[in-house]
Parts: structure tokens; C-alpha cells; sequence
């Protein structure tokens, strides 16, 4: 029967293919008594071989798309297939005890996994998640419930989750991921963001898509409107196929700008940049006309690994994105990690509130061999293109002091062992955090520049967890509370000669574009899909018209009211 979902436009374009649901297994069982050991262990022995095959695979896959570190995690895993320490007395278990398989692979696994995590040697501690992952891979088998692995998808889906995580979106083939939809998040989630750097349509936040939706089922994923359509009739197929079609006429339209300048009609030249996770999103910042990078969020760097990246890998990575960019420039922000992005071999204390705690630019002062790792990195890179450095949630003057002379300690030490840095690197700060944007005036007078991170910002000015898909009216981008503080940044930079920019989401928002351009924002950075849908849009504006519009939207009461006010003024433009 067909039916409709209703969530968060995540991500705009329409998918239409089969699901994937991309969920925990159920690996619950019984403690048995068997009569037939020897048959239980052959079940064990075939279990194991199953695994084995299927890891080899896994770990060729990963060879070739992801490169010879990450395969080597799954090396550890073969180790432990191979293992007779651990795989010996299961077997005895099974015999002498006249228990079920699953029951004796737990009771030895969990044994060996207690013993190594209480060693001192961290190597031996790293094991123990070895034989967990390795023990539910078994258990798996034995239960004959399939573990599912986004890396390995080989035909056209649509991956239903009740979530996906960071690492989890990073390993989507974009080549066979033509979409997803999500039971929570919000426009502003990791998942939405990373489906806007995929360029692959999305939904987030439809709070029971994985509760109605079967592996196979036909899905039709809208992510201009927010629908999600399971076993659609052919006749809902045939119209969203045309609508397809439509959107990627619109597409073709857009593309003819791709060498344009963003400038407003009255012209008025704006920086129309994009956000990045890796080098690889360089291609989509080059196909869609990026001006440049604001936002190279460098965690992802560090996540899907077992190991803090090298200070020569991290030299690599934003030497390569710097060349790739031919002189334009790239604002790269140094580590954001906490609140909901997490790193296993970096163990941070569990938080009441962790998107209000050790996180970001407090982890780095804290952790200066972290830091100061980056930072040589960065400063190396610096000699091959247009770098410009900015420091996450910072929400006092001491912070930025503290940071940046961290940074210079490493300039100098460079410097002085012969390296070639560059002595144009400007360093600035993300504002997200209301006390900072409130001592904007304090601050331009000793950075660079500004970059607004309205992700963070509406939610902390708002007091609204932004993955909370309950409360995600409460996100307002357009609340007068909000533009007010946006307008005090961009006020304080001009004042002090200082350029603003914005690599929250906003940037990249309609609705939101004619008043930034109204209120002077310089650069605006954004999912570089969204790029040349803003530039055509800009070009359409005069810069005269939105300071006018501007204004009347910050002497309005609510997020509604400036919306629609937004609304009525373009279409009558």
C-alpha cells in the first residue's frame, strides 16, 4: 500500500529506488542444551568461515575506496578469525558443557574482551574492540541475521536509518546511494550536511521511517519538499520522474554560471564559497563554481580511524586541498570535536550537556599535542595556496589570545628549523556563540575576520537542541533575535576593516540570502550544490533593494512574519 512520510527537507533533489535499511541487528538468543555437540560445533566452524569470507571482502572493498589504513582495521579482524586462543575453547565449551554455540561464543568473548580491557598496554586494550566487532559478525551468522554494511552496497538504494552517523555517511557510494531518510535530525544535522556535500537528495527527522519501511520497498525520497513516499503507485512514479527531469533542467540552468561572478544587479560582488569535509569535495567545489572553501571542517580527518592522523597525513590533505584551489581561498577550521561527533580512540568524559562542554576549541587548548600537531600541519600547507585559519566556538577574547599564540610558538619553531610558511595567513573565529557575537565590536578589533556558524548559534541563542527533531520548530533561522545578531558581526567587522562571512546553512537559504545580502555579509559559504542556486538567485537582487528589506525585517516580531515578509517582497520584485 502506498503511503507518504512526512519530515525535514534535508537536502534537495528526488530519489527514486529500493531501500536499505541501515539498522542494528537484533542478536538476541537463548542459552540451549544440545545432544549433538559435534554438530554444533560444525555449525560454529561454518559460522566463522562465513565470517571470514565475508571480512576478506569487506576488506578488499576497503583497499580500493578508502585506502591501505582504514583495510588494515579489518586486518586485525582476520587475526582474530584465525585465532585457536579464542576459537579453541569455544569449541571445548560447546562440548563439555552441551551448550548452544551462541551461548559459548558470548561467555569467552566477553572473558577475553574483560582481560584486555584491564591491561595497561593500549595496544591489548585496542584488541578487545576487535573481538567485539568479530564476535557479533559470528553471532550474526549463527543467527542467521544479516549485519548490514553501508561500504559494500552495490546497487541503486535508498538507505533508511534511524540515524547515520558521521562515519556512516562518509562510507556512502555515492554512486549507489541515491538517497536517504532518516527517523531524526534536523536541516542542520551531520547527516543532512553531509547528504548536501554528497549531492545526494535527503529527509531527516520523519520519526518512523524505519518502523514502516521494509528492506525493498519502492521509496521516492523529495528533498525539496520533505516527503518520502513508500510503494508509491506507478502513477506517483511517472509524476515524480517528470519532477525529476524538471529539477535537473533547473540544474542545467543553473550550471550556465558556473564562471560567472556573484554579483547583485546593482553590482555589488559577493563571495559565494563551500563547505568541505575532505579533498574529495573538491571536484563538486570546481563543477559548481565555488569562489573558494569557508569551511574545511577538518574532524573528518580524524574520524573513521583507530589513531590521531600524523601531522605529515594532515600536511597532505590540506596541501592538496590548497593546490586544488589554484590561489583561491580556503578557511580551514581547526578540530571541532565533541558534542555529537566522537572519535573511539579519544576517549572524552560522558556530559550531562556535551554540546555545552569539552568540545572544540576547549578540547584543543586542553590537548595542545593535538593541536599544536594541526597547526605545524596547517602552517606547512600554507606555502602551497591561500590559507586562512579560524578557530572553533570560541566565546571569549582569552580563548582566541591563547589559540593564536599557540599558533604563532609553531610559526616561529617552523620558521627558525628552515620550513617555508606563508606570512599572509589570516586567523579568525566561527561565531556560534551568542556572548561572542554580543563582543563582536571587542573582537574585530584583533581578528581577521568573522565566520557566522548559524548552526550553533540558533540553537544556543534559542536554548533548542538542534538534533531534536520535537523541537526543531524552534530552530529560526529568520528570528529577529538571530538577524540582530548576525547584523552586530557584520557591523563590527566593517567597522574595523574586517571582512564577515556565514558556513552555517543559512548561508546557502533562500529566504535568508536576500537579507544577508541587505545586511553586508561578504562571503557566504555553503554545501557546494547550493552554490550556483544562490548565485543565480544574487544576480537577481539589487543590493539597494534588501538594505531597505533588511531593515524592515529586524523590526519584525517573529521568524513567520519575517519569512513571509521575505516572500511578498520577491514576488513582487
Amino acid at each position: 500500500m502506498s503511503t507518504i512520510l512526512k519530515g525535514i527537507a534535508a537536502s534537495n533533489g528526488i530519489a527514486i529506488a529500493k531501500a536499505y535499511r541501515l539498522v542494528e541487528p537484533d542478536l538476541s538468543f537463548e542459552k540451549t542444551t544440545v545432544q549433538n555437540t559435534a554438530d554444533e560445533i560444525n555449525r560454529f566452524k561454518a559460522a566463522v568461515s562465513e565470517s571470514k569470507s565475508e571480512l576478506q571482502a569487506i576488506r578488499e572493498h576497503a583497499l580500493q575506496a578508502l585506502g591501505p589504513d582504514k583495510a588494515a582495521i579489518f586486518d586485525a579482524h582476520l587475526l582474530v578469525l584465525d585465532d585457536p586462543e579464542l576459537l579453541t575453547p569455544i569449541q571445548d565449551k560447546i562440548r563439555d558443557d552441551q551448550i548452544n554455540a551462541e551461548y559459548a561464543l558470548k561467555e569467552i568473548a566477553d572473558m577475553f574482551v574483560t582481560m584486555f580491557e584491564q591491561m595497561d598496554n593500549e595496544y591489548m586494550r585496542e584488541r578487545a574492540a576487535d573481538i567485539r566487532d568479530v564476535t557479533k559478525r559470528i553471532l550474526a551468522h549463527l543467527l542467521n541475521v544479516e549485519i548490514p554494511n553501508p561500504s559494500m552496497i552495490s546497487e541503486e538504494v535508498i538507505v533508511i536509518a534511524d540515524d547515520l552517523t558521521p562515519s556512516d555517511t562518509a562510507q556512502l557510494n555515492r554512486q549507489y546511494v541515491k538517497g536517504f531518510a532518516t527517523n531524526v535530525g534536523g536541516r542542520t544535522s551531520h547527516s543532512a550536511i553531509m547528504a548536501r556535500s554528497l549531492e545526494i537528495p535527503a529527509v531527516v527527522g520523519t520519526k518512523t521511517a524505519i518502523q514502516d519501511i521494509q528492506n525493498g520497498d519502492l521509496v521516492i525520497v523529495d528533498g525539496n519538499s520533505g516527503d518520502v513516499h513508500v510503494n508509491p503507485t506507478p502513477e506517483i512514479v511517472d509524476e515524480y520522474k517528470q519532477k525529476q527531469e524538471q529539477y535537473e533542467q533547473q540544474k542545467a540552468e543553473w550550471a550556465k554560471l558556473v564562471n560567472e561572478k556573484s554579483v547583485s544587479k546593482d553590482g555589488h560582488h559577493v563571495e559565494l564559497v563551500a563547505n568541505i569535509g575532505t579533498p574529495n569535495d573538491l571536484e563538486g567545489v570546481i563543477k559548481n563554481g565555488g569562489e573558494g572553501v569557508g569551511l574545511y571542517r577538518t574532524e573528518f580527518l580524524y574520524m573513521g580511524r583507530d589513531e590521531l592522523p600524523s601531522e605529515e597525513m594532515q600536511f597532505e590533505a590540506y596541501k592538496a586541498v590548497l593546490e586544488g584551489l589554484n590561489g583561491k581561498p580556503v578557511v580551514v577550521r581547526t578540530l571541532d570535536i565533541g558534542g555529537d561527533k566522537k572519535l573511539p580512540y579519544l576517549p572524552l568524559p560522558e556530559e550531562m550537556n556535551p554540546f555545552l562542554g569539552f568540545r572544540a576549541i576547549r578540547l584543543c587548548l586542553d590537548r595542545q599535542d593535538i593541536f599544536r600537531t594541526q597547526l605545524r600541519a596547517l602552517l606547512r600547507a600554507s606555502a602551497h595556496g591561500n590559507l586562512k585559519i579560524m578557530f572553533p566556538m570560541i566565546s571569549n577574547l582569552d580563548e582566541f589570545r591563547q589559540a593564536k599564540a599557540i599558533l604563532l610558538e609553531e610559526k616561529e619553531k617552523l620558521v627558525q628549523e628552515g620550513v617555508q610558511v606563508s606570512d599572509n595567513i589570516e586567523v579568525g573565529i566561527m561565531v556560534e556563540i551568542p556572548s561572542t557575537a554580543v563582543m563582536a565590536d571587542v573582537f574585530a578589533k584583533e581578528v581577521d575576520f568573522f565566520s557566522v556558524g548559524t548552526n550553533d548559534l540558533i540553537q544556543y541563542t534559542m536554548a533548542a537542541d538542534r538534533m531534536n527533531e520535537r523541537i526543531s520548530y524552534l530552530y529560526q533561522p529568520y528570528n529577529p533575535a538571530i538577524l540582530r545578531l548576525v547584523k552586530r558581526v557584520i557591523d563590527a567587522a566593517h567597522k574595523e576593516g574586517k571582512w564577515a562571512g556565514m558556513c552555517g546553512e543559512m548561508a546557502g537559504d533562500e529566504i535568508a540570502i536576500p537579507i544577508l545580502l541587505g545586511l553586508g555579509l561578504d562571503e557566504f559559504s555553503m554545501s557546494a550544490s547550493s552554490i550556483l542556486r544562490a548565485r543565480a538567485q544574487i544576480r537577481g537582487l539589487n543590493k539597494s533593494d534588501m538594505e531597505k528589506l533588511a531593515e524592515e525585517v529586524l523590526n519584525l516580531s517573529t521568524n513567520e512574519e519575517v519569512k513571509e515578509h521575505v516572500k511578498k517582497v520577491l514576488s513582487n520584485s
